[in-house]
């Protein structure tokens, strides 16, 4: 810094360059030599010394000299040797060693290495820089829709600019985030965001968990299970963790623990009291990416709201069965939902080889507002290799999607979304439908509101 002063003791002249900054003293003198840099160090109290030679034994002398002088002043040694017993045991000493210098810094430049602050904070890796990959399951996805839990996004990098992320900023190929957290869990950070797309429910979440409320799933409790590990079986490395509530049908449960395997575990509360710190116990205890209920569970004991805050997948069971499911169908909202859904919604379609529909359906005929995200759909195409159907009618989209057969609905999952049916009466937004009609499985993607 230009108001620290450096003083450089060296042998040998002509090693200064020229027009040397004035805060830099060149000092002729051998710092072997006790008497000589007694001298230097009673003339200026010294902060900080480091020790830069070329000959061990020279290091040795000068370290001994300089804790002869002053034993508390710390010393910065630079270790070209093999000899690891120079300083080691010093105190206030600091080994620089230069091959793991030269080896870290050749080891930041090889691909797919994360890039670890090493002078910064405790300079363990709990700041990390990565880089968001073509393909990356993190790209195209808001900040505020990923549960950031022991880490955190503190900056994003964009064509050499600086970003200071918001809920609202989305995260797109070839960005850098710099990331804040312990030094384990942002290894893991990274691991994700490098894997590529293809791997639902991942990045929310690893594996699978299936609520079971037996106030209202009974009837359908084996049907949801059998859905469920039909779902599991369509991906890959994956667990299901299934968590009965309210349990009072034993002779169900017994049929239920028969579908029990080496990936799929069964739970049961029999604490009505805690169910909240349960749910949000199991999310977290199994890296859960995607929960699976009825909509009547959905709805009962705040589970909605929790999820919401927990920021995972919802799939909504459906009259119509996930076996017979022909095709993945998304309605056209507002631009920044939409981005926020898309990866997610490609990603399931490729998982379950579905067929994938754009619906912009609109009364008004509206269409050109909606062209840039239909722009935005037709480049994931191309990430994803896959084909998308982009239909535009002039048409309610509520009756639309009512009269589709064998669909999955994917919708942003906001925080707000009305159950009252009286609703249905006055409003045209599909999210107030969601919760008010079965037919339809549902996918909620979890979406993050603008910050104001």
């Amino acid at each position: 810094m230009a108001e620290n002063k450096y003083y450089v003791t060296c042998y040998k002249e002509d090693v200064a360059p020229e027009n040397m900054p004035k805060n830099i003293s060149l000092i002729h003198a051998d710092p072997t030599s006790f008497s000589k840099l007694k001298n230097i160090m009673d003339d200026v109290k010294y902060s900080n010394v480091f020790i830069i030679m070329e000959d061990i034994e020279d290091v040795k002398y000068s370290l001994k000299n300089i804790r002869l002088i002053d034993d508390k002043v710390r010393v910065v040694l630079v270790n070209q040797w093999d000899d690891e017993e120079i300083g080691r045991d010093e105190e206030n000493v600091t080994i620089l060693n230069s091959d793991e210098l030269l080896a870290a810094h050749l080891y930041d430049n090889l691909p797919n290495v994360p890039v670890v602050a090493q002078n910064v904070g405790l300079g363990r890796g709990e700041i990390m820089e990565i880089h968001i990959p073509f393909g990356s399951a993190y790209a195209y996805r808001h900040v505020g829709s990923i549960l950031q839990r022991k880490w955190k996004i503190a900056a994003l990098y964009r064509d050499e600019k600086q970003i200071i992320p918001t809920n609202a900023t989305m995260i797109r190929p070839n960005d850098t985030l710099l990331v804040l957290g312990k030094p384990i869990v942002l290894d893991g950070v990274y691991k994700t965001i490098n894997k590529r797309i293809g791997l639902f429910p991942e990045p929310f979440g690893k594996d699978l968990y299936l609520l079971l409320d037996f106030r209202y799933d009974q009837e359908n409790a084996l049907l949801y299970l059998k859905e469920s590990i039909y779902l599991l079986e369509k991906l890959e490395e994956k667990s299901l963790y299934v968590r009965v509530l309210y349990p009072n049908n034993f002779a169900l449960i017994e049929e239920i623990k028969a579908l029990e395997s080496e990936h799929v575990t069964l739970s049961i509360c029999y604490d009505d009291n805690a169910i909240k710190t349960l749910i949000e116990y199991d999310i977290h205890q199994y890296d859960i990416g995607l929960v699976l209920n009825s909509i009547q569970t959905f709805e009962a004991d705040e589970l909605k709201e929790t999820l919401y805050d927990l920021k995972k997948l919802v799939y909504l069971f459906g009259d119509n069965l996930l076996y017979n499911i022909k095709e993945c169908v998304i309605l056209m909202s507002e631009n920044e939902k939409m981005e926020s859904i898309s990866t997610t919604a490609f990603d399931i379609s490729e998982s379950l080889s579905l067929k994938l529909t754009l619906g912009d359906f609109d009364p008004e005929g509206d269409f050109e507002s909606k062209k840039m995200i239909i722009e935005h759909y037709e480049t994931l195409t191309h990430i994803f290799n896959m084909e998308i159907n982009i239909e535009q009618k002039v048409v309610n989209p509520i009756r639309e999607i009512a009269n589709m057969k064998d669909i999955l609905q994917i919708a942003p999952f906001e925080k707000q979304l009305n159950t009252d049916n009286l609703m249905k009466l006055i409003s045209t937004k599909v999210q107030d439908f969601l919760l008010t009609t079965k037919r339809h499985p549902k996918l909620l993607v979890p979406f993050a509101l603008a910050e104001g």
